[in-house]
This record gives structure tokens, C-alpha cells and sequence, in this order.
């Protein structure tokens, strides 16, 4: 039988990580939650007493396994109280501190099923407090981007969703649609009277105001999501310029087949890798050259699809060919990016075999020329350095609004869409109610984001991804 996420039941589950540690945490909320503990947290060989709760106070005691005979503790703990509504989850709530033993987890777990508790559901703990108006649904989101954030960066953005940032930037973008929509449906009542309650140039102006807004948000998700899964580095190159013994050396482990013969790299092999606290995605792709073989172009055509996704290209060149050659691969190379919105770091490879030249008559926006032994190491400080000036180039404001979330991203575009019909729709004279309907729609893509127009299987596979204790 199916739990609703909806039922107003007592639900338990551990909040810690999975295992054996100093301490974990039970977490356990609904209505019954107060009731269930007392039954099982003794103060000086009582039971502790409901008229004592207090919210945010924190008890000492011992948690008891119930028995006809004397009841046989299970552990000293800590028991901190919350009240509803001043609670996560907006409910009457517990959070029990217990020695990390993975069968004192284990037990207490059983004990408070027994009492009247049940299981939690992935993220309901989360889905209760979103349900219970603690938060918008973006923000329940950047609960999960908090937990999963591996960088300063990643975690300052997730913070700043969490404290409503976008939330409030979309807020101000609905009410504003709000307010022209109910003009425009006010029409629809005056019909026959063929009167006009909407100023259309001023539609006009909000429209180029919202979608330039849009546009903006939208425009940031690259960054966004480089920020939370990683900045992509596309490592490209001909043919045995090193490119995998870069990465090698880059992770310090033989990650990718390093070998005389051309075309070993027939696919992308991508690592992440932590450099001074910010995340690069490495990818590792097909060297470049004209060939027949049906696999090696397969893995080509990706090394451009790869390009194209990078934030930084890593452009490998031979050292030990003719200066002519080198130049030819370069230009190559940077045909193949967008200088204004990648950048690219050019580098001599193989430098432990000769005295490479750093002129090669490159010039364009944020494009770095360097020298390099992937085999020695030779210059794989300067790269780092680099990297590390690239990505602080990135670096946010505190209160700077990212857009992170493929859902996010997409509901953006939709809205966009649905208001590019709109500005149509008026340019071309149709119907009221069809502008009208085009406005809802946008203002439906955008209260899918916070939650305030959502269903119940958008929101179970939204929190089917939070682990169980959260």
C-alpha cells in the first residue's frame, strides 16, 4: 500500500550518513511525535513528562527499550524539542542524539515504528515543511543543492536560493503579469462594450521587460550549472599531442589508455577534479584529423559537441612540429570555439623535447598561450594557476541569482515562449481571449517553479531524490 505524502501522520527516519560514526541523529515529525518519545525517554528512572516540553530546549536522558520488568536502557541521549510551527517542518518535531553504533540506529528506529511512527519517504520531512508553507518549492529544492554542494561556490549559490533569492525575482516577475492578465480578462466580462482596460503599449513595455528579465535568468544556468556539477574543460588536440597524459598527470593516476598509436581515444572520458575548492570537470576527447574509420569519426564528431559545452578548452599542440603546423592547429582550434563566451588556454605540449616558441600571432579575448610537459609535469603549475584566474573571473556576489536547475531552466524557457506568442498575438490584432490565454500560460511555467501551480507527480519525483532523512 502507497503512504501519502499528504497524510497527517508521525514519521521517523536517520539523519546522519549511513554507518557507524561518534553520533547520529533521529529525526521524527507529525503530530503523535512528542507523545511517541516520552514513552521512551526516561529522566532519573521516569518517564519524561509531556507538560515539560519546551521548544528548542535540549534534555538529557536515557532512551528506554519497554518491558513487563524493568525497562532496559538503550542509550544516553540528547533530545532536542520542537513546536509547531516554529519547526522544519512546520509540525511538532524530535531530534534525537544517540552514539553512532549502527544498531542503536537500528533499534530506535524499530522502537519508535512500534510506538505509532512510521518510515519516511524520501525528502517528505522536506515535502512537509514546502507543504506547510515554510518554504516555495525552489527553495525545498536548494535544500538538496546545500547537502550536495562540494565548492564555496556551489554552496553560496544554493544558500542564496534558499534564502528566496530567485524565488523573489520571479514574485515580482508573476505580479507583474498578475495585474496585466486581470486587466486583459477583465475585458473579456466588458466584451460587447468593446472596451480596452489593458493600456496595450504598456503591455508591450512589461512584455520586453519580463522576457529581457527571462532572458537574464536563463542566460545564467550555464554558469549555474557549472558552478554545481563542475566547470567543463575540454582537453582537445590532434592526434598524439598528449592529451590523455595531460589527464593523467592532471589526476595523478593512469585514468586514460596513453599510446604511440593515433586514434586510441575514441570517446570522451570525463573526470571531476577539486582545484583550490572549486570543481572542473575534465574531458578527455578524440583526437582531431581526417580519418575513415567509422568509430574514430563517431568520437570526433563528439570532441566538437564537446567543445561547444565547455566553459574552458585546453587547446594541446605539438611543440616538436614546424612552427607552420603549430599555427595551423591553433587557428584550427580556435575556429572551432566562441571566444567571447569560452575561454582558451593554447598549450605547447612536450616542451621536455624542445625549446617551443610562444609566439604564434593569437589574439583574441580569453585566449591564454602557454608551455607544458604532460609527461613531466613541467608547467602544470601555470595551468593551474591559470584555471584557478579563469574561474575567479566567475566568482559571484553574495547575492548574485543563478539559475541551477534543469526544471528551472526549461520552465523559464516555456514562459519566454508563452510571452513571445503574446507580444504576436497583439502585433497581429487577435483575439483578447487568445492573448489571454497565452499570459496564463506564462504564468503558469512560472508558478511551476516556486510551487505555486505544481502537481502531485512533478512534486513526488522532485523529492524522490532527497535522501530519506531529509
Amino acid at each position: 500500500m502507497r503512504t501519502s505524502f499528504l497524510s497527517n501522520d508521525t514519521i521517523c527516519a536517520i539523519a546522519t550518513a549511513p554507518g557507524m560514526g561518534a553520533i547520529a541523529v533521529v529525526r521524527m515529525s507529525g503530530p503523535q511525535s512528542h507523545e511517541i518519545l516520552c514513552k521512551l525517554f526516561f529522566q532519573h528512572g521516569k518517564p519524561f513528562p509531556k507538560e515539560k516540553i519546551q521548544g528548542y530546549r535540549t534534555f538529557f536522558g536515557h532512551l528506554v527499550i519497554p518491558s513487563e520488568g524493568s525497562p532496559e536502557t538503550l542509550d544516553e541521549v540528547l533530545v532536542t524539542f520542537f513546536t509547531a510551527p516554529h519547526s522544519f517542518t512546520g509540525e511538532d518535531a524530535v531530534e534525537i542524539s544517540v552514539h553512532g553504533s549502527v544498531y542503536v540506529q537500528q533499534r530506535l528506529l524499530e522502537l519508535l515504528i512500534e510506538a505509532g511512527a512510521r518510515m519516511a519517504m524520501p525528502g517528505e520531512f522536506t515535502r512537509r515543511a514546502f507543504v506547510n508553507r515554510k518554504f516555495d518549492l525552489a527553495q525545498a529544492e536548494a535544500v538538496a543543492d546545500i547537502i550536495a554542494s562540494q565548492n564555496e561556490a556551489a554552496h553560496r549559490v544554493a544558500m542564496n536560493q534558499l534564502k528566496g533569492g530567485f524565488s523573489k525575482q520571479l514574485q515580482v516577475l508573476r505580479s507583474q503579469l498578475l495585474e496585466i492578465t486581470s486587466l486583459i480578462e477583465l475585458e473579456l466580462d466588458f466584451s460587447e462594450e468593446d472596451v480596452e482596460f489593458a493600456d496595450r503599449s504598456q503591455l508591450k513595455q512589461l512584455l520586453d521587460e519580463t522576457q529581457h528579465h527571462i532572458q537574464e535568468l536563463t542566460a545564467s544556468f550555464r554558469l549555474g550549472n557549472a558552478i554545481k556539477n563542475g566547470i567543463p574543460v575540454a582537453i582537445v588536440g590532434e592526434t598524439n599531442t598528449g592529451k590523455s597524459t595531460l589527464l593523467n598527470t592532471m589526476l595523478g593516476e593512469d585514468r586514460a589508455i596513453v599510446s604511440d598509436i593515433a586514434g586510441t581515444t575514441r570517446d570522451t572520458i570525463e573526470e571531476v577534479m577539486n582545484l583550490d575548492g572549486t570543481l572542473f570537470r575534465f574531458i578527455d576527447t578524440a583526437g582531431i584529423r581526417d580519418t575513415e574509420e567509422t568509430i574514430e569519426k563517431i568520437g570526433i564528431e563528439r570532441t566538437f559537441r564537446k567543445i561547444n559545452e565547455a566553459d574552458i578548452v585546453l587547446g594541446l599542440l605539438d611543440a616538436t612540429k614546424s612552427p607552420n603546423a603549430i599555427e595551423k592547429a591553433a587557428q584550427y582550434i580556435l575556429e572551432h570555439i566562441n571566444p567571447e563566451q569560452q575561454h582558451l588556454i593554447l598549450l605547447l605540449n612536450k616542451s621536455d623535447l624542445c625549446r617551443p616558441t610562444l609566439d604564434l600571432g593569437v589574439q583574441a579575448p580569453h585566449v591564454y598561450l602557454q608551455t607544458l610537459s604532460a609527461k613531466t609535469g613541467e608547467g602544470l603549475g601555470q595551468l593551474k594557476e591559470t584555471l584557478a584566474k579563469i574561474q575567479q573571473g566567475m566568482n559571484l556576489s553574495h547575492d548574485a541569482v543563478l539559475v541551477t536547475n534543469v526544471r528551472h531552466f526549461e520552465a523559464l524557457k516555456h514562459a519566454y515562449d508563452s510571452l513571445e506568442t503574446v507580444r504576436k498575438g497583439l502585433e497581429e490584432g487577435l483575439p483578447t481571449d487568445l492573448v489571454a490565454q497565452d499570459l496564463r500560460e506564462a504564468l503558469y511555467h512560472l508558478g511551476t517553479i516556486t510551487g505555486e501551480i505544481t502537481t502531485d507527480e512533478v512534486l513526488g519525483s522532485i523529492f524522490s531524490r532527497f535522501c530519506i532523512g531529509k
